[in-house]
C-alpha cells in the first residue's frame, strides 16, 4: 500500500442504507467502512440516500464518496449514473460494469460469450412463471438446482430445489424480488469466494477463501448472523488449483469491465475439479462476517488501508483513477 494524504481526498461521503432488501447490511458494512476511514484521518460522513437528497452531496460540499451501498440503486449502476452527473468521484465499477454484474443473467451471458464456465440456467421472466413451463425447467438443468431472483444479492429468495414438487414455491420466492427469476444447474462441490483489486492489467487477485457452511446452505443467516459457517483462508486448496481461480476470477473481472474491487463467487466441481463462475460482486459486504476484509488480512492488508485504499482509487468513468 502506498502513502495516502488524506487531506488530499477532502469531503467524504460514505453511502450506506439505500432501499434496497440488503438495506441492513449495507447500514452494517458503512458503519465499519465510516469507522476505518475516521480513523485515519478521513473527513467522513454518513450519507443515506433513501433518507436525503443525492444533491446534497454537491451543495454539501463532498468530494467524493465510498459506496457501501448493496443491491438495487446501489450496486446496479442507478447511484454511479447520478454521481457521473454530479462529478463526484466514486469507489467501485462504473456505470455498465455494476449494471451488468448486478443482472445473473447479463452476467453470464458476457461469460458464456468469451467462453468462461459457468453453471447451465435458464431465465423464467414474469411471462414465463406458470406452472407448466415451471415444471419443465428441472428436465433440462437436472436436479438438485439453484432457483434466485436474477438481480438481487446477500442469497435473498435463493433456494436449492431437490425436486419437481419444490419448483413452483422457489420461483414464487424468488420473484418477490425480481421479476425474473435465475434457475441454474448445481454444481456439487466446494463454495469459493475470491476478491479482486484494481482495473485493467493492473487488477489483482487476493487469496481465495473457501466456505464450509452447515449442510452446504450458504444462505442470509449463515452469512450475516451465524457463526456455524467456517471460512478457510487459507483455503486450503493445492496452490495450481487456487492460482487457477486466481486467474479465472480476474479473467471475468476484466471482462465485465470491473475497477476499484469487486469479489467473484464460484463452485468447484468435486468430480472434476472445475471451476464455475456463479457471480461478480461489484460492492461487496464489509461486515465483521465480510470475506474481502477477511482475505485482503491474509494478504497483509489491514481493513482500515483497504478502505482507505479503495477511497483514494474511487473516480469517474470519464476520468482516470484519482490516485
Amino acid at each position: 500500500m502506498t502513502d495516502i494524504d488524506v487531506k488530499r481526498l477532502g469531503k467524504v461521503a460514505v453511502l450506506m442504507g439505500g432501499s434496497s432488501a440488503e438495506r441492513p447490511v449495507s447500514l452494517m458494512s458503512g458503519a465499519g467502512v465510516l469507522k476505518a476511514l475516521l480513523s485515519q484521518g478521513v473527513d467522513a460522513h454518513a450519507f443515506d440516500p433513501s433518507e436525503r437528497q443525492l444533491q446534497d452531496l454537491k451543495t454539501e460540499g463532498f468530494e467524493r464518496c465510498f459506496i457501501a451501498l448493496h443491491g438495487r440503486h446501489g450496486e446496479d449502476g442507478t447511484v454511479q449514473g447520478a454521481l457521473e452527473l454530479l462529478g463526484l468521484p466514486y469507489t467501485g465499477s462504473g456505470v455498465m460494469a455494476s449494471a451488468i454484474a448486478m443482472d445473473k443473467v447479463m452476467t453470464k451471458r458476457v461469460w458464456i460469450a468469451e467462453g468462461l464456465p459457468t453453471p447451465k440456467w435458464r431465465r423464467l421472466t414474469l411471462a414465463e412463471q406458470d406452472r407448466t413451463i415451471i415444471r419443465e425447467v428441472p428436465d433440462s438443468l437436472g436436479l438438485p438446482l439453484i432457483v434466485k431472483p436474477a438481480r438481487e444479492g446477500s442469497s435473498f429468495g435463493v433456494t436449492k430445489v431437490a425436486g419437481y414438487s419444490g419448483m413452483q414455491e422457489a420461483v414464487q420466492l424468488a420473484a418477490q424480488f425480481d421479476s425474473d427469476v435465475l434457475c441454474e444447474e448445481f454444481i456439487d462441490g466446494d463454495e469459493v469466494t475470491c476478491p479482486v483489486l484494481g482495473e485493467g492489467d493492473a487488477a489483482v487477485a487476493l487469496p481465495v477463501i473457501r466456505i464450509q457452511a452447515p449442510d452446504g446452505n450458504y444462505d442470509f443467516e449463515h452469512k450475516y448472523h451465524s457463526d456455524d459457517t467456517r471460512y478457510l483462508c487459507p483455503c486450503g486448496l493445492p496452490e495450481a488449483e487456487e492460482r487457477e481461480i486466481q486467474r479465472l476470477v480476474v479473467e471475468a473481472y476484466r471482462l465485465l469491465g470491473c475497477r476499484g474491487w469487486g469479489r467473484a463467487d464460484l463452485m468447484i466441481r468435486a468430480s472434476d475439479r472445475k471451476p464455475f463462475l456463479l457471480e461478480m460482486n461489484t460492492s461487496p459486504g464489509m461486515t465483521g462476517h465480510s470475506l474481502v476484509p477477511m482475505s485482503a488480512r491474509a494478504a497483509g492488508i489491514s481493513y482500515e488501508a483497504l478502505c482507505l485504499q479503495l477511497l483514494a482509487n474511487a473516480s469517474l468513468d470519464s476520468r482516470p483513477a484519482a490516485a
